[in-house]
């Protein structure tokens, strides 16, 4: 027969077992096609593998989804006699087209996609039209045919297996090398038939075993060249494995797990577990209470007894028997059956801690109930793993960097975190938690810091049914962590400090780049100010810990050592390492560790031996302050008050002067939190000074008096009329020119007002390029966004003109801004002479068109 022939009536049949009802046997067109399918086995070509899976597929599903036989002829009563009859040719004609096709491909792999399909989950056995897989109709739970919650369809299934495998050991066509295929998932489905209520089933599953162990037998026999009759040893292995015990069939099920043991290899063992776990699904009403608690007990014995003999071999294959469990609990919500369920995880932690928590850390975050619950199990049932060493191993991963060898981000310490939290509910563990609370809370809030704005792998997303329900509807890893913390802080007793964070917005600040050492020394005042006993064990680990690591973890660890100086203990640490430290960190290249420094040495300026030391680095204090944002100067002017004030007027000038040069740009931020601070101790600085005042100085104040009046002014026409100070007036003008630049509005208008008045009075002195400057200037300014300074830019113009006439100042050679109106206008050149229109009018207009026209782009 010819392919495309052997096709097409293949489809034909199929396509008339799938139009036959599924809840009715009225004719034989099932079997007969069935039939023909089984001829058309033994012509070539022989099926591919998607071919041999939708014919098997189909067939399967449409015999075993028939309800029982007593129920067809309940409702057929008439052909009652008929449907036991066609029934029985139905189910014949499909074990003799499984046998084929068997036949068809004599493999071990052949025999496997029997198996397989035979077994699969019932929702997966519907196929499109085109024979591809699509989803289940129905959202239940799915579970094999022999664990269906119909006694007649598990009947059907567990019949069916044992067939093949009679067939299997008759024919026995191959020799397996690598094992019997899907070993472990069939011995552990046939194993909970054993346990069925139905004892046919149970006695039929048994004996399926049987037959399995014999073909296994036979390999290994085979293998030794022996020479073996079948049937003979047949029936001695069902000797050996016992008679079916239907008052206590678990007692079959750990004879056969204990004589099966030669044949179970990892995968093996990793396939009786998951399958064992199928038996715990949820059971439905069809299959009633009794059936549902039989089920519950044979899946128990075979999890128990397979990892009391069999763990030690599954080292392997730890990941998948995790991963499978954590899939399988979102099918089973019967609180004994769940317990059940997780028995695994104790067991296997027991032997190997560390590849299970390695498998735990790849569960989906954030944890939902499931994952939450694979966690605590680690410690609530026996046998489990040690505490202590569990919690070493969390606390070494929680040091390790979110981030891979290849520069990648990494989920591990944000899961390693998570399952910490976990732990922590069990209220068993929070004794042992206790031993490195100081390691653990410091190794968090550096991964707070290393979390900040770090995008995790896609795998990271909200759930449905995560186990908080009050987060967040974006999973933010960074608050994830805060979370940690603060759950970590209130099991070790440390309410009081939490409250305070949470008032003084610690916790928010904890988790912003920007503020999060503001976070941490607040955790850190905290824990100081309520006495909390670890304190003290916190700053002896942090001694060696500020010796290693990045930025981030100095940042981190010295934002809450410096803290800690309040202490009494503190004068316990040698010198080097409190106030040696500080004075070192003056010199950092970053900020922030500069603030910090000077925060922990004026915390030490307090105890009176340390003050005079800390006095004598006052001028590297204040000089750390240069380029330093303004929001970061005023917190650390703030701390430096408290060493000002203890000087009196006993410093030196220099210093004075250096504080004045630092405070003086932040006059012109633009934040009001910033400039406001700022002037004030500049103002305060003032009053300290000496006389007599050093010319540095007297320089230093006079720099100061333009931004203070710019600032003060805002706007008035008068601020201009300066008289005094004539030999500074090309410093005024280069801050006005500065101010001019200055993002707020007000200070440019300032700026913009004293340049026109200044210009005028430059005389004689004003230079070509100075010049060239203010009208480069003005000119910008002409185009401000803000209209009065459009307009004051012009008039500023304006008057800078007419007095370049009047003064015949040297002007740059072909400029077309400054010229003569009188070569354009019949008027006289006198500036008071010049009509009004002509004077203002023409400027403003124009200024303002540029000010329409700049809003507008």
């Amino acid at each position: 027969m010819e392919m495309k022939e052997k096709e097409t009536t293949m489809k034909m049949m199929m396509k008339q077992i799938r139009e036959e009802p599924l809840d009715s046997l009225l004719s034989p067109a099932r079997q007969q096609a069935m039939e023909i399918l089984t001829q058309l086995s033994h012509t070539k070509p022989i099926l591919n593998v998607r071919e041999r899976v939708e014919l098997v597929s189909t067939c399967v599903r449409s015999v075993f989804s028939l309800p029982s036989v007593q129920a067809m002829q309940e409702k057929d009563e008439a052909k009652a006699e008929v449907i036991q009859t066609l029934y029985h040719q139905t189910l014949d004609s499909l074990q003799k087209l499984l046998n084929a096709l068997l036949i068809e491909d004599p493999t071990p792999a052949g025999l496997k996609s029997i198996l397989e399909i035979i077994g699969l989950p019932i929702g997966q056995q519907r196929l499109a039209s085109n024979g591809s897989r699509v989803s289940p109709l129905s959202p239940q739970p799915l579970g094999p045919w022999m664990n269906s919650g119909k006694a007649h369809e598990r009947a059907r299934a567990v019949n069916s297996n044992v067939s093949v495998l009679n067939h299997t050991l008759v024919t026995l066509p191959f020799f397996m090398s690598s094992g019997f295929p899907a070993l472990g998932l069939l011995l552990g489905r046939l194993l909970l038939r054993i346990g069925d209520p139905d004892e046919e089933i149970g006695r039929e599953a048994l004996d399926g075993i049987t037959i399995l162990y014999t073909i296994l037998d036979l390999q290994k026999r085979t293998k030794d060249k022996e020479e073996i009759n079948k049937k003979e040893l047949y029936e001695n292995n069902k000797r050996f494995l016992g008679p079916y015990n239907p008052v206590s069939p678990c007692q079959n099920i750990l004879r056969v797990i204990a004589e099966f043991g030669d044949f179970l290899g990892p995968q093996q063992v990793k396939d009786l577990l998951l399958a064992a776990l199928e038996g715990l699904n949820d059971i439905s009403e069809a299959q009633g209470k009794d059936s549902g608690e039989m089920m519950q007990l044979a899946s128990e014995v075979t999890l128990s007894s397979v990892l009391e003999w069999y763990r030690h071999r599954a080292l392997e294959v730890v990941p998948e028997i995790l991963q499978g469990i954590y899939m399988q609990l979102s099918h089973i919500q019967e609180p004994r059956a769940r317990e059940v369920a997780l028995l695994p995880i104790s067991f296997l932690a027991s032997s190997f801690m560390t590849e299970v928590v390695v498998a735990l850390l790849m569960c989906p975050l954030p944890l939902d109930s499931n994952g939450a619950e694979m966690w605590r199990q680690l410690i609530l049932r026996k046998p489990s793993c040690d505490v202590r060493d569990l919690l070493d191993l969390l606390l070494t991963t929680l040091k390790e960097k979110p981030v891979t060898k290849k520069g990648r981000a990494s989920i591990v310490p944000l899961a390693a975190a998570s399952g910490l939290c976990e732990l922590l509910s069990v209220n068993s563990c929070v004794g042992r938690v206790r031993r490195i609370y100081p390691q653990l809370l410091l190794a968090l809030l550096i991964q707070v810091h290393y979390h900040i704005g770090l995008h995790l792998p896609s795998r990271v997303a909200p759930r449905k049914d995560a186990k908080d329900d009050t987060q967040l509807s974006v999973f933010v890893p960074v608050r994830w962590m805060v979370k940690v913390v603060k759950t970590l802080l209130l099991k070790m007793g440390c309410s009081y400090e939490s409250a305070f964070l949470e008032e003084q917005g610690g916790w928010e600040f904890m988790g912003q780049a920007e503020n999060h050492y503001r976070g941490v020394s607040l955790l850190a005042r905290a824990m100081v100010n309520y006495s909390c006993q670890e304190a003290c064990r916190i700053l002896y680990l942090l001694i060696p810990l500020l010796e290693r690591g990045d930025e981030k973890h100095k940042i981190t660890g010295t934002a809450f050592f410096v803290e800690l100086f309040h202490m009494e203990q503190v004068r316990r640490i040698p010198e080097e390492y409190s106030l040696g430290r500080m004075a070192e960190g003056l010199n950092h290249r970053d900020p922030i560790m500069k603030l910090l420094s000077i925060r922990g040495l004026v915390i030490l300026a307090r105890r009176s031996e340390k003050m005079a030391k800390v006095q004598a680095l006052l001028p590297s204090m204040v000089k750390s302050l240069k380029n330093m944002d303004g929001a970061l100067v005023v917190e650390a002017v703030h701390d430096l008050n408290t060493i000002f004030k203890g000087q009196g007027r006993k410093l030196d000038s220099s210093v004075y002067v250096e504080m004045l040069q630092i405070l003086l740009p932040h006059f012109s931020d633009a934040r009001e939190e910033v400039r406001v601070p700022c002037i004030n101790v500049y103002g305060k600085v003032v009053q300290k000074l000496r006389v007599p005042r050093t010319q540095a100085l007297k320089e230093q104040l006079t720099s100061t008096l333009l931004p203070l009046l710019l600032i003060m002014q805002e706007g008035n026409a008068k601020v201009g009329q300066v008289n005094s100070h004539r030999d500074n007036i090309f410093t005024f003008l280069s801050q006005s020119l500065e101010f001019a630049k200055n993002p707020q509005a007000s200070l440019r208008k300032s700026s913009v007002i004293f340049i026109g008045s200044l210009v005028p009075c430059m005389e004689n002195i004003m230079t070509e390029e100075k010049l060239d400057e203010v009208k480069a200037t003005l000119e910008l300014l002409r185009h401000d966004p803000e209209a009065s300074v459009c307009i004051y830019a012009a008039q500023a113009q304006d008057h800078i003109m007419a007095s370049c006439w009047r003064n015949s100042w040297p002007l740059p050679h072909g400029d077309s801004w400054v010229c003569d109106p009188s070569s354009t206008h019949r008027w006289s050149p006198s500036c008071e002479s010049l009509p009004t229109s002509h004077q203002r009018r023409s400027w403003i207009m124009q200024a303002l068109s540029s000010w329409k026209t700049s809003l507008k782009q």
